[in-house]
This record gives C-alpha cells, sequence and structure tokens, in this order.
C-alpha cells in the first residue's frame, strides 16, 4: 500500500524552529524542573533566544557546517535548547545515552567524527575525560551544569552562549545567513541503534526526515496548541526525537522531564493531555491495578470487575465508531466515579491518550485500559524510518496493531513477511557502513525493517515478531516468542519479564525475572517467613519457582503445543540498562541475555532436560 505524497513546507529544522519562535514567541513552549524539584517554564521566545547563543557560541568554537556535536545528557528542556543550537550553527547532533559507558562514548564520538560534546554533569563529562586520549578529534565539552575548566577543554553551558552573544555581535547577518545554506538532505541527526549485536551503527537521518514526521503529526492532529505533552522518554532515541519535531511544528507547550522514579507525581502536578510511552510503562500499571483491586477483595474487587465489564462494552461500541447511552451511558458514567475516576487520576486526570511505541504492546492491556476509558494508541516505526512509520489514530484504532501509515509512509509485505517501507522519513544510510546500508535499504529506496507483519484490507499492520527473533524449532515450526511472552505478562502479576528460547531446539524454555512486590505480598499471605527476603533470594525459592511454572503451566493450555514452554528458570535480577540486557528504550536485549545465560539454558537440554534450580 502507499500513501499520497508530501510536499515538504520547511527545507530544515531550523527553518521550521525559527517559524516557530517567531510565529508565538510568547506562549509557553517548555516545562522544566530546578534542582530544587519546583517547576518553571520557558517561552518559545526564550527558548529561541538561548539556541540562538549556543548556536553563535559553536561557530565561535570553530564548529564548521555538517560537523557532528553530541548530546550526552538526560531528557531535560535543555537538550531539546542545545539540539536546535546545534541544528542552527549549521552542524548535526550525535545522541548518546547518560547511560552509555565512557567506552560506549568513545567509540560513538570517534565513529561519528564527532568534534563537539554537550555533558549534562561533571559525572557524564568524567566518562569522556577518562577517555580523552583516545578521543584526539574531540575539541572540547560543554558543561551544562557546572563549571569549565582551567585548560579550557571544558567550557560551561553559560562561557558558550556568552561567546555566543559576543560573536552575534561582531558577525551580523551571519547567523541568519548560515542557516539559510541548509537543505533537506543535509544531515541532522546521527542515532546510534542499540547494538544488541556487535556495534551499533550510526543511522544518518536529514533533516527532511525530521520535517516530514512533524508535518505528518501536524496533519494527523496527534498534537496540538491546546493541550499539553508530556516528554519523558530519552531523547536520544528516535521515538522522543519524533515528539519532539512534533510539539515544535504544533507549538504544543510540552514538559521535558526524564526521571521515571518521578513520572507518577510529575504527571500529578502537570497534568498533561498527552504522553508517549514505551509498553513497559503500562505493564506496570496494569499488574499493579489489578492485583491493587484483588487485594481489595469482596465488595471493592467486585464493584472493579463490574467497572471493567461495563467499560468493556463501552470499548467496543467505541471500537466501532459509536458512544453508550440509555442505561450504558448511566452504568458507564458510575462505573467511572467508582473506578476509572481514580486511575485516570494517576496519570494527572487529563489524559486524552497515550502514544505507546519501541516494543509491543499487549492487546490485552490496551483493551483493558480502554475499558477504563484510557485510550493508548499503538504505533510503529524504527530509528531507520525516524520513528513514526504507522500510528492508530483517536478516531481510527484497531488494539492488537499499530494502525495504519502516516501520510507519505509507503508500506509493503515481502513474500516472506518482512514489513518494507519507503518514504521521505527513510533514513539515507549507516554512517561509513556502505555494505550494511546496502543489507537494508535497496537501490530504490526500500527499507527492510526485519519485522515480521500482515497488512489488513484497511491498512493496519499487525506486528506479529522480529524476523531475527522468530524461533524455528528442531520440527521446523515457527514461533513467534514476544506473543506468547505478553500472554503469560498479560495473566499474570507474578511475572515481570520473559525470554523464551527454543532456537533449532526440540522445545521451549525460559527465563523469567519475578515481579518482586507481587510475589512478596503472595509469600506473606501464605505464611512464609522469607516473604521479605531479597529479590534473589525470593527468586531462589522452590515454592516461588513452582508458582510462576504453574502460571506457565495455564498458558500453555491456550497456545499449540509445539508452542508450549517447557522448563524455566528464575533470574537474581531484574534485567535493566545498567545491567547491558535492556535498551535505553526498555526493551530486551535478547540476544544478550541468552549469551549471559547460555550455561543455564544449554543444561536444559541435557539428559533428560531436568530443571536447574
Amino acid at each position: 500500500m502507499a500513501n499520497a505524497e508530501t510536499t515538504a513546507s520547511f527545507k530544515s529544522v531550523p527553518e521550521m524552529w525559527h517559524h516557530r519562535v517567531r510565529s508565538t514567541p510568547d506562549a509557553d513552549a517548555m516545562y522544566g524542573r530546578r534542582p530544587d524539584k519546583s517547576w518553571y517554564t520557558l517561552t518559545w521566545g526564550e527558548c529561541g533566544a538561548r539556541a540562538r547563543n549556543i548556536a553563535c557560541g559553536l561557530h565561535a568554537i570553530g564548529l564548521e557546517k555538517k560537523q557532528r556535536v553530541a548530546i550526552l545528557c538526560s531528557t531535560r528542556p535543555e537538550w531539546v535548547i542545545i539540539d536546535m543550537g546545534i541544528l542552527c550553527a549549521t552542524g548535526a547532533t550525535t545522541t548518546i545515552y547518560p547511560s552509555n559507558t565512557p567506552e560506549d562514548c568513545e567509540y560513538i564520538i570517534n565513529d561519528s567524527e564527532t568534534r563537539f560534546v554537550f555533558a549534562e554533569n561533571q559525572k557524564q563529562a568524567d566518562k569522556l575525560i577518562s577517555q580523552r586520549e583516545k578521543l584526539p578529534g574531540l575539541k572540547n565539552i560543554i558543561l551544562v551544569d557546572g563549571k569549565g575548566s582551567a585548560d579550557g577543554f571544558v567550557l560551561s553551558l553559560e562561557e558558550l552562549e556568552a561567546k555566543g552573544k559576543q560573536w552575534d555581535a561582531a558577525n551580523p547577518g551571519e547567523y541568519d545567513a548560515a542557516i539559510n545554506i541548509l537543505g533537506p538532505d543535509d544531515l541532522a541527526t546521527l542515532i546510534y541503534t542499540s547494538g544488541t549485536t556487535g556495534k551499533p551503527k550510526g543511522v544518518m537521518l536529514v533533516h527532511d526526515c525530521w520535517v516530514f514526521e512533524a508535518e505528518a503529526i501536524d496533519r494527523l492532529g496527534l498534537l496540538g496548541p491546546s493541550g499539553k505533552q508530556y516528554l519523558f522518554l530519552p531523547l536520544a532515541h528516535s521515538f522522543a526525537k519524533v515528539l519532539e519535531c512534533g510539539f515544535i511544528r504544533v507549538g504544543m507547550p510540552t514538559v521535558v522531564d526524564g526521571d521515571l522514579d518521578s513520572l507518577v507525581p510529575n504527571l500529578q502536578a502537570t497534568q498533561p493531555t498527552v504522553m508517549g510511552a514505551v509498553p513497559r510503562i503500562f505493564e506496570k500499571v496494569y499488574n499493579k491495578v489489578v492485583s491493587g483491586a484483588k487485594e481489595g477483595g469482596g465488595v471493592k474487587y467486585a464493584i472493579f470487575k463490574w467497572a471493567i465489564g461495563v467499560g468493556g462494552e463501552v470499548s467496543r461500541l467505541r471500537q466501532a465508531g459509536q458512544e453508550p447511552s440509555g442505561l450504558l451511558a448511566l452504568k458507564h458514567k458510575l462505573a467511572d466515579k467508582l473506578v476509572f475516576s481514580k486511575l485516570k487520576a494517576l496519570f494527572g486526570g487529563r489524559i486524552k491518550y497515550f502514544v505507546s511505541g519501541g516494543a509491543p504492546l499487549s492487546k490485552e492491556i490496551a483493551e483493558f485500559l480502554h475499558a477504563a476509558d484510557i485510550l493508548v494508541l499503538e504505533g510503529y516505526g524504527l530509528t531507520e524510518s525516524s520513528a513514526a512509520s504507522f500510528v492508530n489514530r483517536p478516531d481510527q484504532f484497531k488494539f492488537g496493531t499499530v494502525g495504519v501509515a502516516l501520510p507519505g509512509v509507503k508500506a509493503k509485505i515481502a513474500n516472506d513477511g518482512e514489513i518494507l517501507l519507503a518514504g521521505r522519513g527513510v533514513m539515507r544510510g549507516y554512517y561509513n557502513r556502505p555494505e550494511d546500508t546496502k543489507e537494508v535499504l535497496s537501490e530504490d529506496g526500500w527499507l527492510h525493517t526485519g519485522d515480521i507483519g500482515v497488512l489488513d484490507g484497511e491498512g493496519f499492520l499487525k506486528i506479529t515478531d522480529r524476523k531475527k527473533d522468530i524461533i524455528v524449532t528442531a520440527g521446523g515450526k515457527n514461533i513467534a516468542p514476544q506473543e506468547i511472552e505478553n500472554k503469560l505478562k498479560t495473566r499474570t502479576a507474578y511475572v515481570s519479564q520473559i525470554v523464551m528460547h527454543g532456537d533449532k531446539r526440540n522445545f521451549c524454555v525460559a527465563l523469567i525475572t519475578i515481579n518482586q512486590e507481587q510475589v512478596a505480598k503472595w509469600a506473606a499471605a501464605q505464611g512464609h517467613a522469607w516473604a521479605s527476603a531479597s529479590y534473589a533470594e525470593l527468586s531462589a525459592k522452590k515454592e516461588v519457582h513452582d508458582l510462576i511454572m504453574a502460571e506457565v503451566t495455564e498458558l500453555n493450555k491456550t497456545i499449540a503445543s509445539y508452542e508450549t514452554i517447557k522448563y524455566i528458570h528464575l533470574l537474581d535480577h531484574e534485567l535493566s540498562i545498567d545491567s547491558g540486557e535492556l535498551t535505553p528504550k526498555m526493551s530486551i536485549k535478547r540476544r544478550v541475555v541468552e549469551k549471559n545465560y547460555w550455561d543455564i539454558l544449554e543444561n536444559f537440554y541435557k539428559g533428560a532436560g531436568e530443571s536447574t534450580l
């Protein structure tokens, strides 16, 4: 299928940025938090002035057109302002996650030929300083929070902006002249893929990629100036980057704060109407809400189940484009008062919808939340396609799918089921990796996504699995592990994460992490003295293994015999970004996890394949 071609409205991101700054200079642009946790507001005019100072500061210290400048910083308003400053200086932004190791940073900076790095604080700067001898091309570090160094290698952001004001005054007209030479095919961003296998590759995304994405978001009305967005996702990732460009295009005031530990109180304090998130957030909310209702027991749980039943009826009507009326409308209003309003209050009480991406969202969780009057619109895309390629819309959605193609995105399904994409959002290739580029990008512009999916008659796309993640058993049966993993996480609150394994094997097994809070509550209810034990100690208990295995056994009754999980092993820790087993968008690095626990997996298949407890 193919959507109509779109025509660019701006030739570059800075042109789009300046249009926004000059059109609504006094309107609220971003909200951030100070070190004392109090909130502050920045107008578009204030953001524009700071971005200009940063751009001119970069000119002053020698940045040349198309040279790379990295941002090593958490999600906060300064990230967006610095990004715009880099682009307005005709540079290109290299994104680095704050969780990256010094070695990771050194690799990305050298591979991208980055000349300057904006580091959030001394902790982040120290990563680079520790690798300084290996970074011959790095000219300066600019510290967002902190003071410069005596030798001038580290500058404070304040110092850079001061240099920028001086340069701007001494070079009238040069700032605008530099921006005017930028074109749609000039490099804007280098985003390094997560690198679940081998070294990460730099995805080259040009100005037109982001202008296209922003235009599509505007046409669909997903963001708008009358609402408020909450942006907590890592801006080093393409999902957050596309939301950044979207809110700039439409002028939507946006809370920019990446502190996950404060997410719920921050949502309640700022009351946004729209938020992008990854499925892990919804899984945690789902498990906490359902478990809490069950623990309430008696009348409380009965009311909860009744409300969800009523919500389910309303959800089915709304999915068909209708609204409840009569008795059902009255029941839904009561269900909202008794149950749904409390859940919505967790998110600030004004959320119109969430946009979910980065990993597959369980259909069951999406339907549950919709029954509770919370709409989650799942979307799909890759870093290589500038993040957003498909998305459900508030007035056009199907749970279990990732929606229909954005205006201007072309999509088709290859003979082997792989999803192919084309359009203005597709990358120009991997930086200095022509052979890797040829593997995924055809000469006529089709991107091979590596994902398996199907398109229905209305253009809705359903992702079934990653091409490389498909398990092919020794008997030749194909298994999509993510679908089965999501089913287990949906049916039980005791399981946090699961990695199925069974490629070229006679049967499937799984590595599982527990939900410590829920398992501890279960243990206490059973009268076990070890209920308050540590995560690792709980995971090692036979009783906990048997509890989880019982849930797996129930799951096995609902799937094909060749898909069933025969044995499980409970890991002694939660998979995390810090352990290197999750990507920064909280997706599991399947190959890394399998490699880390290969001995355990191998032992399942030795002899009689007895469980290793």
